[in-house]
């Protein structure tokens, strides 16, 4: 197998993210149960790049109507496959080890994928990241369960800068 032939560089794809945000979730109360119940609530969130932006952090801290919550993610770049690497971790959990892999296409809308395991069923995960201009992006979370043939939006993020 060869490697995938690299039509642009993405290591600066994430950069939109850098600094503080408001954010405004949305999530399913049970996923994949055909519940449509769901809870809102707000988050603070803080990205900033590392490793002179071969990679990037971002912390998430709230109380939700599930109770308070801190979390993160690290996503680190590969400029061979140009593809990046997306690695969720909680002080409960640690790092998940099992990352979404995938990259931005030129309208500035980035889509990432993994193969996981949720409450027994085999699914794939997929984020959608949409830069919406330099105070807006967005963020969604959906689960498949028939191979990518059909999606459940489970958890959105609106991202407002202060």
């Amino acid at each position: 197998m060869t490697a995938p032939v690299i039509t642009r560089d993405g290591s600066h794809d994430f950069d939109f993210l850098f600094g503080d945000w408001t954010v405004r979730n949305w999530r399913l109360e049970r996923p994949l149960s055909g519940s449509p119940d769901s809870f809102e609530f707000d988050a603070a969130c803080t990205a900033r790049p590392l490793w002179g932006g071969k990679a990037n952090i971002d912390e998430f801290a709230f109380d939700s109507p599930k109770g308070a919550f801190e979390g993160g993610t690290l996503r680190i770049y590969d400029r061979a496959s140009g593809l990046w690497s997306l690695y969720w971790a909680t002080p409960e959990r640690g790092l998940i080890t099992t990352p979404n892999v995938g990259s931005f296409d030129d309208r500035g809308v980035g889509e990432f994928f993994s193969n996981e395991t949720y409450e027994g069923k085999e699914i794939i995960c997929r984020y959608t990241w949409t830069q919406k201009g330099p105070a807006q992006c967005s963020w969604e979370q959906a689960f498949s369960t028939d191979k990518g043939a059909t999606w459940e939006t489970n958890w959105t993020m609106a991202f407002t800068r202060r």
